[in-house]
């Protein structure tokens, strides 16, 4: 028996494709047969060669055997021969199989419909379009709201997706004269923003006198209020503004001791609470992608990573402690708070706002803004236009309180990545398990997505395979599981050329976590990628501050940016299939296993180095080459889904981390040592050039996966107050 051909069918009505090829199917060639899983075609015993003994003797029939079925909610058809030579007009009938089944099945790329939640429950809006979402978000203790946010986030983004050359204008600038218009992003002519500026400020019912200045306005509280509180700790004058209740998050959180040690290190959390935030620690996490269907050279053994993702944080009690020491600092926190828009004048910025529960307007003026607002950061799209984000992973899933038979799982493992089969409707789907308190299991459900206007990437399909497919991947009844709450988000990522490709930053304004979009672009991970670069971030907002070094060129600085890593968005970008195409359904799990075969023969340090984002230029380089040798085929199926354009881009990424790592081996010993040991008689004569020196040292050293020593930023308020003082004048 031989393989002959397997491909996807994009549908999960496997019943329509069956009776399609008992009913219309027809090459016009052979006996066709109909079976219970598909069709058989059996031919004449006169045949093109001649058959073998071995045939003759075993009396194999002449047959295509055509069948179909079910998994991951589509379909996948394979087609066997059992003989070894081939049938009359075989190529022909493949091919014509493959064209009909394009035609007769192809892409589909749902909408959520528009609804009226004035007028019907989100529950009833969207039953008859994702039966088991609703069905299953009822049994949450605050399913609708969720629900809500849920499409909520989806209609945002699409939005955003559909229109990346115009974005919603939502940061303006007053006195612009001598003010270019593209320093914000901002495709309109500066007399066009002039207008805009003036006939919004006359209908907008804020007040003209804002509550006393802070030096800092958070905008989202999730990743916002960890930085947040590290300034507040400083002695800033924080405001942070959520548009939740406050400590509520649809994600978890996971990370390793030694990442979350430089929280610690910071001064923010105690070694004892950092243990009372400890939900469960794991003694292992396992990385596994489905072979079933790969050659040899694309399987691969598991991989380990013991120190990797294995600590399982409580999320909203880091969020609720967090919370506390901001007030504790002297912070304050708006929640339930939706921010409109941005005001930035010459010496502050004033942020509109609307308090959802009143619907009453609010406004606050600040020395900065940052921007921690995430995926659906209008900030973010105006900052950047069209290339506001590369790609995304669009991520469900949900904290399950009890309900899996003991067998299922150890608690005491983590399952970090892993697929249960190929490619499911344009998407790899790869899923994520990580126990925490108690019988609670976190579970999420991803895949990496080139964005596209006509496919934005939808959490509300993602929901409705998590809920069908959960019991595929790990055994389960779904309807005995005992739900906590939802999690699900956007988590996006840039490809970028180089550390300055990407704004982050205006005047009194600039961007972290998610609405930076910086982290590694093949784990994507937002929460550790924020708190492995805090004590840069920290460190160089606070120079900024104390200096009022707060124009865009030098906030455009202080980044989260690896070249280590933006150089890795390649073998995400061969993760991805592209809008309207459809590719061999084994081939992104092929790729998987390659790479992750090469790192599961690495030494355990090698393996963690790569997925902290801490990989450096010899072992990067090293690992390539061998996944290449091990699978030739990698190369020619990166160009096939990256194509000759993105495949420039990363030579520039490659050669930008090549000339930052040559820096960093000359430099990156001395340098910032030097740096250190001249700040008290440079900071004071020159603090531009020490701002721009301390950059630079951090660039060649964290900027490049090779971290030196926290610096510990220490001060009291009266210091502060005094520095804010100078710097305003």
């Amino acid at each position: 028996m031989q393989e002959l051909l397997y491909i996807e069918i994009p549908t999960p009505d496997t019943a329509s494709v069956k009776n399609w090829l008992h009913q219309t199917f027809n090459p016009n060639a052979g006996e066709k047969i109909p079976t219970p899983v598909g069709v058989r075609f059996r031919f004449s015993k006169t045949t093109a060669s001649t058959p073998s003994i071995s045939e003759t003797s075993t009396n194999l029939p002449d047959e295509l055997s055509i069948f179909v079925w079910s998994v991951q909610r589509t379909t996948y058809l394979k087609v066997f021969r059992w003989v070894d030579h081939p049938l009359p007009k075989e190529r022909d009938i493949l091919r014509y199989l493959t064209n009909q089944i394009r035609e007769h099945f192809p892409n589909q790329y749902p909408v959520p419909p528009k609804i009226d939640l004035t007028q019907q429950s989100i529950f009833a809006a969207l039953a008859d379009h994702y039966p088991l979402t609703v069905k299953y978000f009822q049994k949450m203790p605050n399913g609708e709201s969720d629900l809500n946010r849920v499409y909520w986030w989806e209609q945002r983004w699409r939005e955003s997706v559909r229109s990346p050359q115009q974005p919603k204008q939502v940061v303006f600038r007053r006195e612009e004269r001598g003010v270019r218009s593209e320093e914000m992003g901002s495709q309109e002519s500066e007399r066009t923003q002039h207008s805009a500026l003036s006939t919004q400020h006359s209908a907008l019912p804020y007040p003209h006198t804002p509550t006393p200045p802070y030096d800092l306005i958070y905008i989202g509280g999730a990743l916002g209020v960890i930085h947040a509180a590290v300034m507040a700790q400083l002695g800033y004058r924080v405001l942070l503004i959520e548009r939740l209740p406050f400590g509520r998050m649809n994600r978890e959180w996971n990370i390793s001791r030694s990442e979350f040690q430089s929280l610690i290190d910071l001064g923010l959390f105690t070694p004892a609470e950092f243990e009372g935030l400890i939900a469960r620690e794991y003694i292992d996490g396992f990385h596994k992608f489905f072979d079933a269907n790969n050659l040899p050279q694309a399987k691969a053994p598991v991989l380990h990573t013991p120190t990797v993702l294995n600590v399982g944080l409580d999320a909203e009690k880091l969020l609720r402690l967090c919370g506390s020491k901001l007030r504790d600092y002297g912070g304050e926190i708006w929640d339930e708070t939706e921010f409109v828009r941005a005001d930035i004048e010459t010496t502050q910025v004033t942020v509109q706002c609307q308090h959802l529960p009143t619907q009453t307007a609010r406004a606050a003026t600040g020395r900065s803004l940052i921007d921690a607002m995430g995926t659906a950061s209008p900030i973010a799209w105006q900052l950047n236009g069209g290339r506001a984000f590369d790609s995304v992973c669009p991520t469900v899933g949900a904290v399950i309180a009890s309900g899996f038979a003991p067998q299922v799982w150890d608690v005491r493992y983590g399952d970090v990545l892993n697929s249960h089969g190929d490619i499911s409707r344009g998407r790899q789907l790869i899923w994520e398990l990580f126990p925490a308190e108690g019988e609670e299991l976190t579970f999420y459900l991803f895949h990496y997505h080139q964005v596209h206007p006509d496919n934005p990437g939808s959490l509300l399909e993602m929901y409705e395979d998590f809920f069908t497919i959960l019991p595929e991947y790990r055994r389960c009844n779904v309807d005995e599981l005992v739900w906590k709450k939802p999690t699900f988000g956007y988590i996006p990522g840039h490809f970028s050329v180089g550390d300055r490709d990407r704004r982050v930053a205006f005047a009194r304004l600039m961007a972290i976590g998610d609405a930076a979009s910086l982290q590694s672009p093949l784990v994507f991970t937002g929460f550790g990628s924020l708190v492995r670069n805090l004590p840069r971030l920290t460190h160089l907002l606070d120079t900024a501050l104390k200096h009022d070094l707060l124009n865009a060129h030098h906030l455009n600085q202080i980044r989260a940016y690896q070249s280590n890593i933006a150089v890795t968005w390649l073998f995400s970008k061969g993760m991805m299939v592209p809008t309207h195409r459809s590719i061999p359904p084994e081939r992104i799990n092929a790729m998987l296993n390659t790479f992750f075969g090469v790192l599961a023969d690495e030494s355990p340090e090698v393996a963690e180095a790569f997925i902290k984002d801490r990989v450096d230029w010899l072992s990067f380089n090293r690992m390539a080459l061998r996944a290449a040798r091990k699978n030739p085929a990698l190369l020619p199926w990166i160009w096939d889904l990256a194509g000759a354009q993105d495949l420039l881009r990363w030579l520039g990424s490659y050669l930008d981390f090549t000339l930052k790592a040559f820096i960093s081996a000359l430099l990156g010993s001395w340098f910032p040592t030097w740096v250190r040991q001249s700040q008290s008689w440079l900071e004071p004569r020159f603090p531009t050039l020490w701002f721009w020196l301390l950059a630079q040292s951090y660039a060649f050293t964290d900027g490049v996966g090779r971290p030196h020593t926290t610096w510990k930023v220490t001060r009291n308020e009266t210091e502060v107050r005094s520095l804010a003082t100078k710097a305003s004048r």
